[in-house]
């Protein structure tokens, strides 16, 4: 394989580490004691139990009770461990273990929690990672640290896998601390209404935050209002919480109005959701649990004119007219603030600034509604009802995203045949089916697909077929015929069982992806609770007492106005008139600039340009003028003659100018663009652009940064300078300006501004025309830009210590790039970045395959395009990738691109935190090193600065980041060494049996940590790539992609005074162990890559032609191509190439054609790259973008004509007797 291209990435929300310094760090106070220990045995149940010494209270992290720790009966997917810890609590961190001495532990469970025992929720990662990883082994402990922190009185773990060879066994921590709270219950008809001093005027300034639980979708909860309409309400709509704030000028809206803000989704679960309203004038954030929106309101309302009270849970207004619903809020609110007053607490206080209204309590009640989610298409709930009755009735509720799937079958005895409810299309369908008749159909309902709960009821009795749908009863049938209806005794919900336990269930439509709740069977309440612990029917991949439903378009991760949709698993973008492609609409379908146009072969005409490619700025037309250079020709509205009479510095003329493109998209254009320049024409008449007693500027023009300019066209960017004051031939040598000449005659200075940085010009000041025959004239041409510095551009890797160094690439849930390259070698790594288990790289896998693999957290995934021919013929190839939530897809030339899905419910973050980096190899003879020097000794150290100033003197390294590739066949040998003054170290060594060993020595009093693979001799020839990443204690070790190992270490935490790195032989006289002592000895003998510890290549340092004073060689050291040398034995040959070999050449107009030979072997060091990386990269654009709107109208070429005005004074121009040539040749 080719070079490398490394770059560190640091991820993972949650982290798992031993030491508990990790969790204490993530809180700015102190929030992590252990809770469990001050439990009872009561506090804890399970499931189920294997026996009386496995019982759940012998859970207890590191104890050795009964059998050491907690095993259910049987090992599923249904069994849990709970503790109750009494009282709500602040949970910022949990801890794992196995069975004491036992095969028995955990590998990946979900953690839930809860209020009150029912209704658990599923605590995520990232918003969607549900699952935790666990334990390897049975004594270890695995910590993760929770962010956001759990309140919750009740924690549930949820065992999903578990070793094999086992069962499942668990011992569990928790930490966190008292969690204090005042809380407000609400019944639907009180609430509360807060008077503060009338005296005080109506604060400018308004921070309102509280948090709430309901099981109602709708309500208000909090309202303030002054009389003539001015208003701010928070209400709750369809489960979703709009923010209204209105100022004198409008109304309270109608629910048809459009409403300033929403946010949050499916806030109606029963569960604590926090709020927070912060207004300082015009500029409003709004917060709902991780959500959160800044925006400027409606209207003009620095200050509001609002009355001295708001309501909180309902409108408490008498006699004021409001047009919308007003039901008030029924649910539990804590922690309500405003403006830094407890409302809760003054409430309790029976304070008079606070009148409670209704039925008000202060402590929360629990619905005790036990939902149930069905997580598959094949899970099913099959339940008894009474066989033979004379009538088949159900009922319960439900919520869903999906548009089909079966919600009900009953069988019918007496008469074969069935009772199908399903959805289909979003709608309702009651089917009854009997052999030889035709089926009896209601259809009732539409968009019930929308993820609101709703309610179902049917009856099947005698010849009558019945259905009700959120009350409505939608039709009734009188066509079943003379028999009697009876039921089949079960009842199956949301699917069927296969058929081997012998059902006659049928589901023709694929089985129900929602969550149920309030099942009644025959007027009679299922009990869901007998169902989970097994007494009451069957079941299949159920969840029950949680509903697992997930707003996945929430956020929006469908870009640029894309209209997001969605089903259970996955969410869609419809990406139709926005201008964009792809699955998240990300891709732009119009072309950067009229210079890409052009090498596509299009000829002059209007053109959608979107200047940012994928960024967040809207596509706009423009004229692309193609001649032997692509010209972007950008119209204004200013572009008539305008002549300017009687103003002064006190009346001053203004002439503004609107572009067809925003000032961001006038930018980025700019800036894309190799050259721009606009024509500003000024006529003068007795007019002057400068005061000649004080030099006070007269006129001016404003570019597009709002600085004001005095130099006029054909000038350099020099204050009060004129095109004829450059060249020496103003009318009056005494001036720069020919206008300043203050002649009773017709002149100009006219010219072209090319300083593009002050491009274009936005407005023009004239002042001086208020004298007797004082006139001024000017037009502004359009702006006019070419070339494209983003695509013509090239870089020539003409030997292997050649490389790039780019921005840390932020591409965290979106991203693209592009690039061409052309190569002669068989395989190569254009790009890579690594982290700690996170990576992004693109190669040639071989001759005909390009591969873009990467990996956020979910393992490595890979997708690849093969091409008929091969890519190594030495010409030209353009290849593009994209990572998105919805997939990952490379494209090469025109060959059909290829993706793959992202999971459902997986990581989704890819952070990166170091330069993006080509990286170079070395061939190392025998007994060479390179020594890489951190600080000259320890004593000076603290004065040290260097590259490396972040592991000078008395610092304890707490993690380090190192990986290198190799190749060799000697053993033993030493790959890497890194040496500290207080003799702790740092090895990788090949041993003598030829296995890799990672030697940690932390501690010098004693043993090292012994990291060992293996699994096939390290010493075979071929390329293998080593990444070692250490957090503290905690070290992860990956070989080759496919070898991973994280080991705890014993020796120690800290790297304490890092005094130098080794690359080969160890010359120095260390306190090391034998094995690494024999490997420094012998040293290395062949090919050593991409070597970086953390921020720090010593290979590059070392082989670069300013070597730092840093880094010491000895020995054969050499720049080398080795690392592609693949099926040759490294160590036999090598090869450098000079600078002067392949020099290339740099041309602006197209890519180096013989910039690489045809003996290239590495693509890293090789390659020529046109448009290496335009790193088209937009963030989470999540709700950031408008709907687009494209500029369709009002665009014209350059009109060469002029007309009435401008011929009027081309002939007061030509009557004059002296008219230079230059003030001639701007009239055509």
């Amino acid at each position: 394989m080719g070079s490398v291209t490394g770059a560190v990435l640091t991820m993972l929300l949650l982290t798992s580490t031993q030491n508990w310094n990790r969790v204490r760090a993530g809180n700015s106070y102190d929030c992590d004691e252990p809770l469990v220990p001050a439990l009872s045995q009561a506090s804890f149940s399970s499931s189920s139990e294997l026996s009386s010494s496995h019982g759940p209270g012998f859970a207890r992290l590191n104890r050795r009770d009964g059998a050491g720790g907690w095993s259910p009966l049987v090992s599923n997917k249904y069994q849990w461990l709970q503790i109750d810890l009494g009282e709500r609590m602040e949970i910022t961190a949990v801890a794992t273990q196995g069975g004491y001495g036992s095969s028995n532990w955990v590998t990946s469970y979900l953690l839930m929690f809860s209020d009150s025992g029912r209704n658990w929720k599923q605590y995520r990662q990232e918003d969607s990672i549900w699952g935790f990883s666990g334990n390897a082994n049975a004594d270890s402990v695995v910590y993760y640290r929770l962010q956001p922190s759990i309140k919750a009185r009740f924690l549930r773990f949820l065992p999903l896998e578990w070793n094999p060879k086992g069962r499942i066994g668990m011992r569990i921590e928790v930490f966190g601390c008292a969690y204090r709270s005042e809380v407000v219950d609400l019944d639907g008809r009180s609430s509360l209404l807060y008077r503060f001093d009338q005296k005080s005027p109506s604060p400018i300034k308004e921070i309102i935050s509280l948090k709430f639980k309901t099981m109602e979708s709708d309500g208000i909860l909090l309202h303030r209002e002054g009389q003539n309409g001015d208003h701010i309400t928070l209400e709750l709509r369809r489960g979703k919480l709009f923010l209204l704030i209105n100022s004198a000028d409008t109304r309270l809206p109608s629910p048809h109005t459009p409403v300033n803000l929403t946010l949050g989704s499916l806030l109606d679960d029963q569960h604590w959701h926090a709020v927070l309203i912060q207004r300082a004038g015009k500029l409003v954030n709004f917060t709902v649990d991780e959500h959160r929106h800044r925006f400027h309101a409606q209207g003009e309302f620095s200050y509001l004119d609002l009355d001295s009270e708001i309501s909180f849970g309902g409108i408490l207004a008498p006699g004021k007219s409001v047009s919308f619903s007003q039901k008030n809020f029924h649910g539990c609110l804590e922690n309500l603030y405003y403006n830094g007053v407890d409302i809760i607490d003054l409430a309790k206080r029976q304070k008079p600034q606070i009148i409670a209204m209704g039925n008000v309590s202060f402590s929360c009640s629990q619905p005790q509604s036990v939902p149930v989610t069905f997580l598959s298409p094949r899970s099913y709930l099959a339940l008894p009802g009474s066989s033979r009755e004379d009538e088949v009735a159900a009922a319960f509720q439900f919520r869903t995203w999906n548009n089909a799937g079966l919600l009900l079958f009953s069988e019918l005895q007496l008469v074969s045949g069935g009772l199908f409810l399903f959805l289909n299309d979003g709608k309702l369908k009651l089917n009854l089916y009997q052999p030889g008749k035709l089926p009896s159909d209601i259809t009732a309902g539409v968009g019930l697909n929308d993820g609101q709960w709703h309610s179902v009821s049917i009856s099947a009795r005698r010849n009558h077929l019945s259905v009700v749908v959120d009350g409505q009863v939608a039709s009734a049938a009188a066509s079943l015929g003379p028999e009697q209806v009876y039921s089949g005794g079960t009842y199956y919900f949301g699917g069927c069982p296969d058929n081997s336990f012998g059902s006659k269930c049928k589901n023709p439509l694929g089985g129900f992806q929602g969550c149920m709740r309030r099942i009644s069977i025959s007027n009679k309440v299922v009990d869901l609770i007998s169902v989970q612990q097994g007494t009451l029917g069957n079941f299949s991949d159920l969840q029950i007492d949680s509903c697992g439903i997930t707003d996945r378009c929430l956020p929006n991760y469908c870009e640029h106005g894309g209209e997001c949709s969605q089903s259970w698993n996955t969410f869609h973008c419809n990406c139709a008139n926005t201008g964009y492609t792809g699955a998240t609409c990300h891709n732009s379908i119009y072309e950067q600039s009229c210079e890409a146009y052009k090498h596509r072969g299009n000829t002059s005409g209007f053109y959608y340009i979107d200047s940012d490619g994928s960024g967040p700025l809207e596509p706009f037309l423009l004229y692309c003028n193609m001649t032997e250079t692509a010209w972007t020709i950008i119209q204004h509205n200013g572009s008539e003659l305008t002549r300017v009479r009687n103003t002064n510095p006190e009346n001053p003329y203004a002439g503004f100018f609107e572009y067809v493109a925003s000032l961001e998209q006038l930018q980025a254009t700019i800036t894309r663009a190799e050259h721009c320049e606009q024509e500003l024409a000024y006529y003068c008449k007795k007019s002057r652009l400068v005061n000649r007693q004080d030099g006070t500027p007269l006129s001016w023009w404003v570019g597009r940064t709002n600085e004001t300019h005095t130099y006029w066209g054909g000038s350099s960017p020099d204050p009060q300078k004129c095109a004829c004051g450059l060249e020496g031939n103003c009318v009056d040598s005494q001036y720069y300006c020919n206008c300043d000449a203050d002649r009773n005659e017709w002149t100009n200075d006219t010219g072209v501004l090319s300083y593009k940085e002050h491009l274009p010009v936005t407005k023009i000041v004239i002042t001086d025309t208020g004298r007797p025959h004082s006139e001024a004239a000017y037009k502004l041409g359009p702006l006019l830009c070419r070339g494209d510095r983003s695509f013509w551009n090239s870089a020539s890797f003409n030997t292997e210590a050649s490389y790039l160094h780019f921005p840390t690439f932020h591409g965290e849930l979106s991203a693209d790039m592009s690039f061409f390259f052309k190569t002669t070698a068989s395989s190569g790594v254009f790009l890579e970045n690594l982290g700690i288990t996170d990576f992004i790289r693109i190669e040639l896998r071989s001759p005909a395959v390009v591969t873009f693999s990467f990996d956020v957290g979910n393992g490595p995934s890979e997708v690849s395009v093969q091409s008929p021919t091969h890519f190594n013929d030495n010409q030209w190839h353009h290849v593009r990738v994209e990572r998105n939530m919805k997939e990952a897809s490379i494209q090469v030339d025109q060959l059909p691109p290829e993706t793959q899905p992202a999971p459902a419910d997986g990581h989704v973050l890819l952070q990166l935190n170091s330069q993006l980096f080509v990286e170079i190899a070395a061939y190392f003879g025998s007994g060479s090193s390179v020594v890489y020097h951190f600080q000259e000794n320890y004593p000076l150290s603290k004065n040290f600065s260097s590259h490396a100033a972040s592991f000078h003197g008395d610092l304890k390294l707490r993690r380090e980041m190192i990986k290198f590739s190799f190749r060799t066949t000697r053993t033993p040998s030493s790959l890497l060494y890194v040496s500290s003054f207080y003799k702790e170290y740092l090895s990788v060594i090949i041993a003598k049996n030829g296995s890799l060993q990672v030697r940690y020595k932390l501690n010098r009093y004693q043993e090292p940590d012994v990291i060992t693979f293996d699994f096939k001799n390290m010493a075979d020839g071929q390329l293998h790539h080593v990444q070692i990443n250490r957090e503290e204690g905690v070290v992860f070790v990956e070989i080759d992609e496919n070898a991973r190992r994280q080991v705890h270490l014993s020796s120690g935490t800290e790297f304490s005074a890092v005094k130098s790195l080794v690359l080969g032989r160890i010359l120095e006289h260390s306190d090391v162990d034998q094995e690494t002592a024999l490997a420094g000895a012998q040293g290395f003998l062949g090919c050593l890559s991409a070597v970086q510890l953390s921020h720090v290549a010593p290979l590059k340092a070392a082989l670069h032609p300013s070597r730092s004073a840093l880094v010491t060689v000895s020995g054969h050291v050499t720049e080398s191509s080795c690392v592609a040398q693949a099926g040759t034995d490294a160590t036999s040959r090598e090869r450098t190439h000079s600078f002067a070999d392949h020099s290339g050449t740099r041309d602006d107009r197209e890519p180096l054609a013989n910039a690489i030979k045809s003996d290239s072997a590495v693509i890293g060091g090789l390659i020529a790259v046109v448009i290496f990386i335009l790193l088209c990269i937009t963030a989470i654009a999540v709700r950031i973008y408008q709907q687009k709107r494209l500029y369709k109208r009002n665009e014209a070429k350059r009109s060469e004509n002029v007309d009435g005005a401008e011929a009027v004074l081309k002939s007061q121009l030509d009557r004059q007797n002296a008219v230079s040539e230059n003030q001639k040749e701007y009239f055509f």
